[in-house]
């Protein structure tokens, strides 16, 4: 063992000591997982340390710097440079730091780094206030990073970033001491607890602000979007040390301190939007145009190159406007108005109609408040991403830029950009950006594994940063300096400036700890050293750009790994060997495999589409050897009895104490295994009643296909208690005159999901020709719609059709599938009678609600049974995945802490849900009654 990995070690210990054991993390998954974030760097932690608060942070601080380790914060890793991986110790920011607090009607809002911006402008959405930077990472990146890269984003320009609209913050400083800026003695207690540090910041002030040199050239720099190197104009904006640390920290990429809390002021949330997609002949035509637009009041202006138009042509949604050019050297800017209500709204298109007419277009330009066409323009910017990053090879990376100029060289800037993508081999390069602030993003794709795709990507690099230089722009507008661009600071400063930062660096951070090799690096060849290699794993998830957007809708995400980390340890598996290949293997089963709920949410958030759940249910299969898939089909064959051996037993259980039950699973998990024996104990729902008989009315509407967990598990009890969703649903039907048929052999038939998920391939299949025969008829050749009253198995019947082949696929696939909530909105909710309302109600949505388009329907019923309905911010997959949660229940304990942290505070009276497993699941984790939708509504309406 070499003396650096036992000072590791050393440390590692001692933090056990502090936080505990679980809180530090040295299995090779854990390190693995964690190893990667969305840049092209990749460096393994020591360990990882899960930091309950900022005393625990500081407890870390002082221990690294004790033992000589660096550390690195995360929260997100969706920073596209570098600054988020280290080979030290790595400290988790997100798990545990998701306080929020609303201050002065949402003027104000106190918030820690762990929150998404997405979930922080949620929580400030009722009060017509949002944050002001907007990055297209919203509801992936967080607060931390948001601060610590000083993000920027479409339309909040130099005005409204974080820099812009910090307040204050508590910092924990590399020494260990925790500042709060906002305190009325900060500035003193900072002068007397860090006595270098608070001299330091005014002997630098008086410096820079005595030199007319370094003043012009931080005056220009700044008055772009500008986050190279540290932000050295707080010098000349502020007086106070306390205030110059606080905005020195923003855009610092946590070199300088952990930045635990923030308050930050917010903007109005413009909601009325009008959006025009205008396409020029040329680049000059379109970037002439800037001026005018801006002018106009313009709060987006989005320019797309040539190229980038070309790519949308591809798409066969694209609107006409782009689709129907023949692009030569044509430009496009998608420009968007935005107010707070409609008739502020009214009066901005007013102004600017005449000014979009005025223009020299392909097209006339269409301005338009129309949700779906609005969809569509902003799709053209949006799926370039989607478009090049999914399509690139295999092998590649998908490296997203960003730099910016003055305005009044974007034209040349653009121009000689395209002439060096043609000069570096380049040619499936885009170029896109924020056109009113001269702030351009492309993308390239190149070999990083590959010396001489290495080597032209350094040329290419070079050739960049003196164009950008040479036009007075800055190498990094957005995205910070990172590792990517940190040999380069130097060059865009000058040794003046550049010497300042190195003495703020010194000032902050004597050892030089806190993020090495991030944003200053005297290395010029740092930026092409620690390179990730992408392998080629599988086909479905090769496209993966490890951005991290899944993450956040991820029910696992804070008991084992991400569908992020899934695939990188697919591709860490692929490039290990020996006893390191054999342990990633060993806890890939656990960690990826088993804890995954496959509720596919992932593919919803995913820009390149892919669905890791149906990966992980791919690798479930594979397990299953010939035997085990022929019990699949048995049981698919005979569900009828299963089911009524499943309700059997329960009610058996009913009757034996909760101890013997406990002690009971507890051996059997033991000596089986806990992906085959659940975990039982006195939370178990009674056995629901038995599934109703078929019929076939000569007027009915609708078929019914009750579920089976309706009848496995009994309905919710309490207060509020109903009859369950299938007699719910029933009874509203019955009152709203509406006549049901319900599948001849219902009793042994099923949505698929349990073989699906599973991976029963077989078992799969024979369930979905049984179900297709009974339905096909019930439907009467798919004439009628069929409803389910579990939203997840409503899903699962939409999805079952693919199990199938032939022209049983090709009839399946015209069947209306549809969740009950949805029929009884559309069909039964207008023809029944509300007769009493809750005062509030909490409603949790299911991932199938998302996945088939519901929300509205589900909320729409909610509102007819409460006069306040409340969906929880933080809301996501329960975790409970059908009977997953039943075997691995830490895996909903994990999926819903903050849900469930989020609803402590709140002051409803009932609680509801769509399915009767995600009641269960939110049943624990609150310990409040969930009950059906419908039935609420059928007790409304008795």
């Amino acid at each position: 063992m070499t003396g650096a990995l036992a000072r590791d070690d050393a440390a590692l210990s001692e933090l056990r000591g502090i936080a505990g054991e679980a809180a530090v993390r040295t299995s090779v998954t854990d390190l693995a997982a964690m190893a990667h974030d969305a840049s092209h760097y990749l460096l393994h932690p020591r360990g990882v340390f899960v930091a309950q608060d900022a005393g625990q942070v500081a407890s870390a601080l002082r221990t690294a710097r004790t033992h000589g380790v660096p550390v690195t914060f995360r929260s997100a890793g969706t920073s596209l440079s570098g600054q988020a991986s280290t080979a030290g110790l790595l400290v988790d920011t997100r798990r545990h730091f998701s306080g929020i607090e609303i201050l002065d009607g949402g003027a104000r809002v106190r918030v820690q780094p762990g929150l998404t911006l997405r979930q922080v402008n949620a929580r400030l959405a009722p009060y017509a206030r949002r944050l002001g930077p907007d990055p297209a990472s919203e509801s992936a990146c967080t607060i931390g990073g948001v601060v610590a890269n000083n993000s920027s984003g479409m339309s909040c320009g130099t005005t409204d970033t974080a820099y812009r609209t910090i307040e204050s913050m508590v910092l924990v400083l590399a020494s260990g001491i925790t500042i709060d800026t906002g305190a009325s003695d900060a500035d003193a207690k900072l002068r007397l607890l860090e006595p270098d540090l608070y001299a330091g910041l005014q002997r630098l002030r008086e410096q820079v602000r005595s030199s007319p040199a370094m003043r012009a050239t931080i005056e220009h720099q700044f008055s772009m979007k500008n986050t190279m190197g540290y932000g050295v104009n707080a010098l000349l904006d502020f007086s106070e040390p306390v205030d110059i640390l606080t905005h020195l920290v923003v855009g610092s990429e946590g070199t300088l301190g952990f930045v635990a809390e923030v308050t930050l002021r917010t903007v109005p949330l413009l909601a009325h939007s009008a959006t025009s997609l205008l396409v020029f002949e040329s680049l000059p035509a379109a970037t002439d145009a800037l001026e005018t637009l801006i002018d106009s009041g313009a709060r987006a202006v989005e320019l797309l190159d040539a190229a980038s138009l070309r790519v949308a042509q591809t798409d066969p949604a694209a609107p006409r406007a782009v689709s129907a050019v023949d692009v030569a050297d044509h430009t496009a800017l998608l420009v968007e108005y935005q107010a707070q209500d409609a008739a502020a709204l009214d009066h901005v298109v007013g102004e600017a109609g005449p000014v979009l007419d005025g223009l020299r277009l392909t097209s006339p330009a269409e301005l338009t408040r129309d949700p779906a066409i609005r969809a569509q323009m902003w799709r053209v910017r949006k799926g370039l991403y989607t478009a090049v990053a999914g399509a690139r090879p295999v092998g590649s990376t998908a490296l997203l830029e960003d730099v910016v100029v003055p305005v009044p060289v974007l034209t040349s800037t653009v121009s000689e950009l395209t002439r060096l993508f043609g000069v570096h081999g380049y040619g499936d390069a885009v170029i896109f950006g924020h056109a009113k602030d001269g702030n351009l993003h492309f993308m390239i794709n190149p070999m990083l594994a590959e010396p001489e795709e290495l080597a032209r990507y350094e040329a290419f690099t070079e050739d960049l940063v003196d164009l950008v230089l040479a036009n007075d722009g800055s190498l990094k507008a957005e995205h910070g300096t990172g590792r990517i661009m940190a040999p380069f600071v130097r060059r865009q400063f000058g040794d003046e400036l550049y010497a300042v930062m190195r003495e703020i660096k010194r000032l902050f951070d004597p050892e030089g700890l806190l993020n090495p090799g991030v944003l200053l690096d005297d290395d010029p060849q740092a930026h092409v050293k620690n390179l990730k290699v992408v392998p080629a794993v599988d086909p479905a998830v090769d496209s993966c750009v490890e951005c991290g957007y899944c993450e956040p809708v991820c029910p696992s995400r804070n008991t084992t790994t991400t569908p992020r980390q899934r695939i990188v340890l697919m591709r860490e598996i692929a490039a290990a060997t020996g006893e390191r290949r054999r342990q990633l293997e060993e806890e890939y089963s656990y960690a990826a495999v088993d804890t995954c709920a496959a509720d596919s949410l992932c593919v919803t958030a995913c820009p390149v589409s892919i669905d890791t759940g149906k990966v992980m249910k791919g690798m479930r299969a594979e397990r299953h050897g010939a035997l085990a898939q022929r019990a699949g089909v048995t049981a698919a064959k005979h569900w009828a009895g299963t089911v009524r051996g499943l309700r059997a037993g329960l009610k058996a259980a009913e009757v034996v104490p909760d101890p013997v039950l406990r002690s009971g699973s507890s051996a059997a998990r033991a000596v089986v295994g806990r992906g085959v024996v659940p975990e039982i104990d006195g939370g178990l729902p009674k056995a629901g009643p038995p599934r109703p008989s078929p019929q076939a009315p000569p007027d009915a509407s609708v078929v019914f296909f009750p579920a089976c967990i309706g009848s496995m598990f009994g309905p919710s009890g309490g207060e509020l208690a109903g009859p369950g969703s299938t007699a719910a649903f029933l009874a509203l039907c019955e009152r709203a005159g509406v006549e049901v048929a319900i599948p001849e052999g219902i009793a042994g038939l099923c949505c698929g999901t349990p073989w699906a998920s599973k991976g029963f391939t077989s078992g799969n299949t024979e369930m979905a020709r049984r179900v297709f025969r009974a339905v096909w008829e019930a439907s009467r050749h798919g004439k009628l719609p069929v409803a389910c009253d579990a939203s997840s198995c409503a899903h699962g019947l939409e999805q079952l059709g693919d199990a199938l082949d032939g022209a049983d696929r090709d009839r399946y696939a015209r069947l209306h599938i549809l969740d009950a909530v949805s029929f009884v909105r559309e069909s039964v909710l207008p023809a029944v009678r509300v007769r009493r309302r809750l005062p509030s109600l909490a409603v949790h949505p299911t991932c199938s609600t998302v996945h088939m388009g519901t929300m509205d329907d589900l909320r729409g019923v909610a509102e007819a049974v409460a006069d306040v309905v409340v969906v929880p911010s933080s809301w996501g997959c329960c975790g409970f995945a059908g009977d997953r949660g039943l075997f691995y229940p830490e895996l909903t304990d994990g999926a819903t802490e903050a849900e469930a942290a989020e609803l402590a505070d709140a002051d409803v009276v009932g609680y509801a849900s769509s399915n009767r497993t995600c009641e269960l699941g939110m049943s624990r984790a609150t310990g409040k009654d969930y009950h059906h939708i419908l039935e609420l509504l059928e007790l409304a309406t008795r």
